[in-house]
């Protein structure tokens, strides 16, 4: 090595960083920052150019800007109860400040216990032109006060002593002949006597309330111990992008020179993050398709052929270029390893029970897992009947099945051909006699080790892989979560489904939505018995799953007294499972007429005879939710309509709502939730949220991320191992931690 490498460093205890000290290692390893390589990632989340903020002497009014001083003063007061005024005066973070006196201008020090004289002077411009030739760094301007009044934010006087130097951020207005600024943005730069002038300023996230000015002192010290850092990236990668060293990206993003420094800088570590994951799926690819034994399935058998004939209805065109993807797949000796894209109601489980008969006719077994007990019934109550004309045995096996035992005999023995489940389908007890192909349903709810587990139940050749989402994933995103899977997408919609109303209402026009459920509940539904149901969706409040129930419970509850004249049913998450498999049955049936649920009705519930849907607080939920929602409509009869109850307080809440209203169009609406909800934990079961990325932006940095997969794909097709790259190798399994430990596994 060149230099001490991250891999190197994460094994470095943090306690080692000058500053740290007994007192505040505890609090850092709380925070998430145990070792110093975690410290050197804990990066500024901005910088404070203290070459370009805004004098106090010259901010303009009315004018959102970023000012630095230091406080000089801070008190606190109670005009009346229930309110907490803090006012500080921030003057220029300048070592004199220049004053009138009777015997003309004084030049007077900040800091009384500097031991810097009080001179005088026949003016200002003399007193500056002093100030900026005997005061090193120090640039001279007239001393102008800032008042900053803070409304019920009493830590602020703790937090704000004099002589703290700080970054102010907000408007700045004239009042009573002072200049204000009311309630700004706050960085804590420094400390009495830590100057920091002319240079750009790191300000550092939170970690367990250590400010931002001595986390910036431990990063320091950590740094000079640790380089050189060693770069484990091949320069022949580096080289054509003109990417900086590791060594300069690490340094020039915690310390930049200029914001060309900070600009390039940051350019590299977030390539160094996207590069980190795209090596890991490559790996993944590697060894689940390149490196695996498949089984090379019969294609003229005629059985999945059979299933597609006899359907009641013509596939559309997407559905029929996926399946020949798929069988294209399944023919070779490599195990298929496909994600499946789809909106709502694009036919996905037809393709995916075509490639289920193709494994079958060959004498294989099949599986499919889905993430609840509820969709894995109706996957099984809606399938097994099409398939048992083929002589086709299905079986259901989740955590509550009565006849689990025997029916794990059954997937032994291979008398099951295609059994459906929840997570019970990879516990331990679980062994297939020939599992040939394994789909998974609503990918968004599993992780890749749940992938693997699925896979590891049969004995024998690997099985080919089906994953199906209904939730449209944008391209940036769908690199970065199964970069390791081919895509296929069903990109048209089967011309009979009929289109959804969405409106956003409010509670004045709750009895218009009333009313139009009771007359839909009078509209006969086709040759089905009884009428046409509505679905009340109420939201998770918490995360407390007792929480999520008593809300829908209680407006259950409600609903029995406004729809007297109707049949009201109730289903959530906490329900045992027989109460939730006969109140779906009640509601497919004639005994209902609507059905109170949580989010546990999200996913792939069918019930072709469901017209209407309202959202209660619907601004509560993330716009793929409420697609997905909106979704368990148009699954049969029309028209149809959605209606979303809320009164949003935010903007972001109005724009969700509003993209609802404007589009039934999932992808465009994939895109607008990913810019609300981040970009997700490529390698966990969360896919919401920063996730592995700390700086990367898979938006914004999407010719970034092309560029990195690009290169690391063609780095693992060649060297497959990371044999030739060890410290690569290393790096992506220590940095991304137990998630992509089984890649390394022998």
């Amino acid at each position: 090595m060149s230099g001490r490498s991250l891999v190197y460093l994460h094994g470095v205890e943090i306690e080692r960083v000058k500053g740290v000290g007994g007192r505040l290692g505890p609090k850092l390893r709380e925070a998430g920052i145990s070792s110093v390589g975690e410290l050197l990632m804990h990066y500024p989340r901005r910088h404070v150019d203290r070459s370009l903020v805004v004098p106090i002497s010259r901010v303009p009014p009315a004018t959102e800007v970023t000012v630095v001083g230091v406080v000089r003063a801070i008190t606190s007061r109670r005009p009346r109860r229930g309110l907490t005024i803090v006012e500080a005066q921030v003057v220029p973070d300048v070592d004199y400040e220049i004053r009138s006196a009777p015997e003309g201008v004084v030049a007077v020090p900040l800091d009384e216990a500097s031991g810097m004289p009080v001179m005088t002077f026949a003016s200002h411009r003399e007193a500056a032109s002093w100030i900026a030739a005997e005061v090193p760094g120090i640039a001279a301007r007239t001393l102008g006060s800032l008042w900053v009044t803070f409304f019920n934010q009493a830590f602020r006087e703790r937090q704000l002593p004099p002589g703290t130097e700080v970054a102010l951020s907000g408007k700045a207005e004239h009042f009573r002949g002072r200049l204000q600024m009311k309630s700004p943005v706050v960085d804590v730069l420094g400390r009495a006597g830590h100057r920091r002038t002319g240079r750009i300023v790191p300000v550092y996230p939170s970690a367990a309330g250590i400010a931002s000015w001595r986390l910036e002192e431990m990063i320091a010290n950590a740094l000079r111990r640790s380089r050189p850092l060693d770069d484990p990236v091949p320069e022949d990668v580096l080289s054509p992008l003109g990417l900086v060293s590791r060594d300069e990206a690490v340094s020039g993003y915690h310390f930049p020179d200029d914001e060309r420094g900070r600009v390039e800088a940051h350019r590299r570590l977030v390539f160094d993050e996207l590069f980190r994951l795209q090596v890991a799926l490559a790996l993944a690819k590697h060894r689940l398709v390149d490196e695996s034994e498949g089984i090379a399935h019969t294609l003229d058998a005629g059985l999945a052929d059979a299933f597609l004939e006899a359907l009641p209805f013509a596939l559309t065109r997407a559905q029929l270029r996926v399946i020949d993807d798929i069988r294209r797949d399944m023919a070779s000796p490599h195990p298929m390893h496909r994600l499946l894209q789809g909106d709502v109601g694009s036919g996905k489980t037809v393709v995916a029970m075509a490639a289920l008969l193709t494994g079958v006719q060959g004498g294989y077994q099949g599986a499919v897992m889905a993430p609840t007990e509820v969709l894995a019934e109706q996957h099984f109550l809606g399938l097994e009947p099409l398939v048992r004309r083929h002589a086709v045995r299905m079986a259901l096996l989740t955590s509550s099945s009565p006849d689990r035992e025997s029916t794990l005999e059954r997937i032994r023995d291979g008398t099951v051909d295609i059994v459906v489940g929840t997570h019970a389908l990879i516990q331990e007890g679980v062994r297939f006699r020939a599992l040939g192909i394994a789909v998974i349903d609503e990918q968004h709810r599993f992780g890749v080790h749940q992938r693997v587990q699925l896979r590891e139940q049969g004995d024998g050749p690997s099985p080919d892989l089906l994953i199906m989402t209904a939730t449209p994933i944008p391209r940036t995103l769908s690199m970065t979560l199964y970069g390791d899977l081919d895509v296929s997408m069903l990109d048209e919609m089967p011309a009979e489904r009929p289109d959804v109303t969405t409106e956003w209402v409010g509670a004045d026009d709750l009895p218009r939505v009333y009313n139009r459920i009771r007359e839909q509940a009078e509209t006969p539904c086709g040759a089905a018995p009884g009428g046409r149901k509505a679905f009340v969706v109420c939201p998770l409040v918490t995360d407390s799953d007792k929480l999520e129930a008593a809300s829908a419970i209680a407006e259950y509850e409600r609903l029995q007294g406004v729809f007297a004249d109707l049949r009201v049913g109730l289903i959530h998450g906490q329900m045992r499972a027989d109460d939730k498999r006969e109140a779906m049955a009640a509601f497919r049936g004639d005994r209902l007429d609507v059905l109170v649920a949580t989010t546990v009705i999200e996913v792939g519930i069918d019930v072709p005879c469901s017209t209407v849907m309202l959202v209660e607080d619907a601004d509560r939920f993330g716009l793929s939710q409420l697609h997905q929602l909106r979704g368990r409509l148009s699954r049969g009869v029309g028209p149809n309509w959605c209606y979303l109850l809320a009164e949003p307080t935010t903007a972001e809440a109005q724009a969700r709502l509003a993209a609802m209203v404007a589009t039934n169009d999932g992808f465009r609406l994939a895109e607008e939730d990913l810019r609300i909800r981040g970009q997700g934990t490529v390698f966990g079961e969360r896919q919401a949220g920063s996730g592995d990325l700390r700086l990367a932006d898979i938006l914004r940095d999407a010719t970034v991320l092309v560029a990195a997969r690009r290169a690391a794909f063609s780095l693992v097709a060649a060297d497959p191992d990371l044999a030739g790259h060890p410290g690569l190798r290393e790096e992506v399994r220590v940095l991304l931690g137990d998630k992509v430990d089984w890649l390394f596994r022998s």
